[in-house]
């Protein structure tokens, strides 16, 4: 005669139970451990020699709404009148 213990093992839930464990054991060290993909890092140096997307990446990171249909030198303008004065 199987005992509880032996019940348990044999059980569908059981196992499915201890699949999902493992699954978000395993979801959570792939993905909860940081970022999959890490942000770009903002861009240094002299605005004039950026990209058209190091500019847009600079503007949306400080929630300036870049336009996505804006000209090279309308964000370039756009930079330099966001950017701080040094001191």
């Amino acid at each position: 005669m199987p005992t509880a213990l032996d019940k348990a093992l044999n059980s569908k839930n059981t196992f499915l139970a201890f699949a999902g464990i493992v699954t978000a054991a395993a979801a959570w060290s792939i993905w909860g451990q940081g970022e999959i993909f890490p942000r770009e890092n903002d861009p240094s140096g002299d605005p004039e020699i950026w990209t058209r997307d190091e500019m847009r990446r600079w503007l949306a990171a400080r929630n300036l709404h870049p336009g996505s249909n804006d000209t090279r030198e309308e964000l370039l303008e756009r930079v330099k009148a966001n950017m701080r004065i040094p001191r």
